[in-house]
C-alpha cells in the first residue's frame, strides 16, 4: 500500500473547480473587521438557528438579505422545470450565502438549506446598505464574497461543459479527499456525511449512476466503499483516473 504524502486541510466549502486551493476564499467575511465593526455589524443582524433540512430562502422567493455562517454548513442549490435539483455549492463558516443581491432586491435564482444544525447571522438588505455605507470593510468583504461566489458558479458551469459526469465525479472525491477527510495509515478515511445522493446533485447525475460508479472505482482498487466511510486506498490511482478521464 502506498503512503499518501499530502496536507489534509480543515473543512471547507464544496463545489466543482479546477481551482482547488480555492474553495474557501470568501469565507472571511468579518474577519478583516475591528471587534468594534464586527459588534456594529451585529448590532443590525440577529442569529438565527436552523435544524437539518430547514429552509433558508426558496428559489423565486423576494430577497430580504444574506446570512453569514457562523457554524454548521448550507447547501445552495437550483431546482429545474422537472423538480430535479443541481447542487451549486455547500457553504462553511466565515461564507455568506443569500447573494447575488445584498440589498434585499430581486427575487432569489436559486435556493438554500442547512445540511445540519446551523447557526448565522442574518443581515437585512437595509441593514447591509447601511454597513457597507458606515464601514469600508464591510463593502469590501462583500466585493470579495462575491468574487468568489462569481468564481465559483464559472467554474461549475465549465466543469458541466468540458467534463464528463465521471470526470467530474473524480474530482469531486479529489475534493472530498484533500479538505474533508483524514489520514490513517496510508489510507484516507472521508466519513460518508455526503450521502450517494447528495454526491449526485453535485455532478449532475442520478444515485444509481453514483453507486454504480464508486463500485467500479473499488473494482479497480482506488478506493474501499463501508457503510460509514468512502476510502481512499490510492489517491494517486485516482487522479490518474482523472487525467484520463480529462485527456479523453
Amino acid at each position: 500500500m502506498n503512503h499518501i504524502n499530502m496536507e489534509l486541510r480543515e473543512p471547507c466549502a464544496i463545489f466543482l473547480t479546477e481551482h482547488v486551493a480555492e474553495l474557501n476564499v470568501g469565507a472571511g467575511f468579518l474577519a478583516r473587521l475591528t471587534e468594534n465593526e464586527q459588534a456594529r455589524v451585529r448590532t443590525l443582524g440577529s442569529i438565527k438557528t436552523y435544524k437539518k433540512h430547514d429552509t433558508l430562502f426558496l428559489q423565486g422567493e423576494k430577497h430580504a438579505g444574506i446570512w453569514i455562517i457562523e457554524s454548521g454548513r448550507v447547501r445552495t442549490y437550483y431546482s429545474g422545470p422537472t423538480g430535479r435539483e443541481v447542487t451549486l455549492a455547500y457553504w462553511t463558516a466565515g461564507h455568506f450565502v443569500g447573494g447575488p443581491e445584498i440589498f434585499g432586491e430581486g427575487h432569489h435564482i436559486w435556493s438554500g438549506d442547512a445540511l445540519e444544525e446551523t447557526q448565522l447571522l442574518f443581515l437585512p438588505g437595509t441593514a447591509m446598505r447601511t454597513l457597507v455605507t458606515e464601514i469600508p470593510a464591510v463593502a469590501v468583504s462583500i466585493i470579495d464574497g462575491l468574487v468568489a461566489k462569481g468564481k465559483c458558479y464559472s467554474a461549475l458551469i465549465q466543469m458541466f461543459g468540458t467534463r464528463s459526469a465521471t470526470a467530474r465525479l473524480e474530482h469531486l472525491l479529489v475534493i472530498l479527499a484533500t479538505h474533508h477527510g483524514r489520514e490513517e495509515d496510508g489510507i484516507i478515511i472521508i466519513d460518508r456525511t455526503i450521502t450517494y445522493e447528495q454526491l449526485a446533485t453535485i455532478v449532475g447525475v442520478t444515485r444509481q449512476w453514483v453507486s454504480t460508479r464508486l463500485e467500479n472505482l473499488q473494482s479497480k482498487g482506488v478506493l474501499r466503499l463501508t457503510r460509514t466511510q468512502l476510502q481512499i486506498t490510492s489517491l494517486s490511482l485516482l487522479r490518474e483516473q482523472l487525467d484520463v478521464q480529462n485527456a479523453s
